[in-house]
């Protein structure tokens, strides 16, 4: 009675395995949640068949769906500013300073980011139907910066080491901040690159079909991927938390299994 038959860390191990198990289990559900959403949403290419259905449809309009279409440009695209024969229609442009200030209290340097400077700029541009030869039919984005989803690509980055002269270590030490380093980036949502838009898609002028922000408040999304490879990844996530689920919940049952036989063996080897 004296000694505890089991070891704490033991049960402690086991309670962890099944709080894991339960917790990876409820994410597996919420993904499969959203993923019965996802695949009820209708899937579109711009094309004759698009045009087709917006014109039968109630006031030429179609409330939440999936369009996906390669980019392109309405008018001049933007040039890339480092990165040479590389256009896009959004481009952001990022600058920022790391600096480092002296803190006399511990004694020790300490960093900060400032001079932070951002730069946005697009065009306006439609989605096209991949293998097309002649755009007859394309999906114009209406007010893509509204939109969500991490839909630009870096094609930028470099760190600009700050050069130390003995003129400015005098400086430095006197006002107690030195720079570090300065950061500059590019992404770009490049022409040619496949995009699936989630929105509401309207019909203009019996031709003209643009996607924009739905009106009854479900997210302006843009994919920087085919509508297929971004079902996948949201396969491959909900399989992952039900393959996670399943690993942690079978070896706390494992461990809690031995546990009891042990104790079982232990009961038996006293009453003999």
């Amino acid at each position: 009675m004296g000694d505890f038959p089991v070891n704490p860390l033991v049960m402690v191990g086991i309670g962890s395995s099944f709080a894991f198990s339960s917790l990876f289990y409820h994410l597996y559900q919420e993904k499969k949640k959203e993923l019965v959403k996802l695949k009820e949403i209708p899937v579109f290419k711009p094309d004759r068949h698009l045009v087709q259905v917006l014109k039968s449809s109630q006031q030429k309009r179609l409330r939440y769906v999936a369009v996906e279409g390669l980019v392109q440009a309405d008018g001049e695209p933007l040039a890339s500013q480092f990165v040479p024969r590389s256009f896009g229609v959004i481009q952001k442009i990022s600058v920022e300073e790391t600096w480092k200030y002296w803190n006399s209290l511990t004694r020790t340097w300490n960093s900060r980011t400032m001079n932070k400077k951002e730069t946005n700029n697009s065009v306006p541009f439609s989605l096209v139907s991949p293998g097309a030869y002649i755009n007859d039919y394309f999906v114009k984005v209406q007010n893509p910066l509204q939109a969500s989803g991490d839909f630009l690509e870096r094609v930028y980055f470099k760190v600009r080491r700050a050069e130390e002269g003995l003129v400015d270590v005098v400086v430095q030490g006197l006002s107690g901040e030195k720079p570090v380093a300065m950061e500059e980036r590019e992404e770009l949502l490049r022409v040619g690159s496949t995009l699936t838009g989630f929105g509401e898609v309207v019909l203009e002028g019996g031709k003209t079909m643009r996607l924009q922000a739905p009106q009854d408040g479900r997210k302006f999304i843009l994919i920087p991927s085919d509508h297929k490879s971004f079902m996948d990844r949201h396969e491959s996530a909900a399989s992952m938390w039900k393959t996670l689920s399943a690993v942690t919940g079978i070896t706390g049952a494992t461990i809690l299994v031995k546990v009891l036989y042990d104790l079982v063996g232990k009961q038996d080897d006293r009453s003999k």
